[in-house]
């Protein structure tokens, strides 16, 4: 299956980058994160966001307006 935020090749996104593909605010994208809805790795002081975790959340966002 291919990611549909991004090119497939891309398994980790920089928060600028999920700002953009999300549509949100930075101090959005990091309530999520510090919050835990939105799952992030660190490598080094970058903070990285699978492209998995991208899809869950935007799964979790479909069953919360589904739940509505």
């Amino acid at each position: 299956m291919s990611d549909p935020i991004g090119p497939p090749d891309v398994l980790l996104y920089k928060v600028v980058d999920v700002v953009h593909a999300l549509n949100l605010s930075r101090s959005v994208v990091f309530d999520l994160l510090r919050t835990g809805r939105l799952r992030s790795v660190r490598e080094g002081r970058a903070r990285l966001i699978p492209a998995s975790a991208l899809c869950e959340y935007i799964a979790l966002l479909e069953q919360e307006a589904d739940a509505a």
